[in-house]
């Protein structure tokens, strides 16, 4: 859990509610234009714990993914095996052994203004987990996918705690399809994010 960034660089970040039609469209325009031209292991690590309703965002998003199979990507947190304040460190050691060089993409929920409640922000390099609860804890992320999931300002811990169940589901479905879709575009591990670009590109001028 972070608190959101509200002086990020134009370019560095994008916002969509995530009621929107095309949310997963723009954000995975974003990110793959954030992606290296040269292809590399991509990691996605999804940060939270299942005790905490707000917090669930990560493990939700995890479990859902893995859900879905993805062929090139490796996921990292989920209700069952959570990534958290307690043993990130240890994941964040596990993922440096197995992977040769990765491209991590952090999933974490994120407190922020009333009227930013259920957006979802792509965001240019690493987050930093724990933020809101004044926890000390390793940046991880080349990228990172912060979901909004209630107001900051006082007394996180319960604000988390008492964060609706159906907003994070509905956020953590969002984030792990347009993760999904990344992963089918990347249609194998020598697919240049570049080159898929360009197909989305030219699939839009012919609709």
């Amino acid at each position: 859990m972070n608190l959101m960034n509200r002086f990020k660089q134009k370019n560095e970040s994008i916002r969509v509610l995530h009621t929107e039609p095309d949310v997963c469209l723009k954000i995975n325009k974003q990110i793959l234009a954030w992606m290296p031209n040269t292809p590399r292991e991509y990691v996605v690590v999804c940060i939270g714990t299942d005790r905490s309703t707000g917090d669930a965002l990560g493990p939700l998003t995890g479990y859902y993914l893995k859900e879905m199979k993805p062929r090139h990507m490796s996921v990292y947190g989920t209700l069952q095996n959570p990534v958290h304040a307690t043993n990130l460190e240890d994941y964040v050691k596990t993922i440096e052994q197995n992977h040769r060089n990765p491209f991590i993409i952090a999933v974490d929920a994120c407190l922020g203004k009333a009227t930013s409640v259920g957006s979802i922000i792509a965001e240019n390099g690493p987050v930093r987990p724990g933020a809101a609860l004044n926890k000390s804890l390793p940046s991880i992320g080349d990228i990172h996918l912060t979901g909004v999931v209630n107001i900051s300002g006082f007394m996180e811990y319960s604000v988390l705690q008492n964060t609706r169940l159906s907003l994070v589901v509905e956020m953590a479905k969002t984030i792990a399809s347009t993760l999904d879709e990344i992963d089918q575009q990347l249609t194998s591990s020598r697919t240049s994010p570049a080159i898929v670009i360009s197909q989305m590109e030219n699939k839009e001028r012919t609709i």
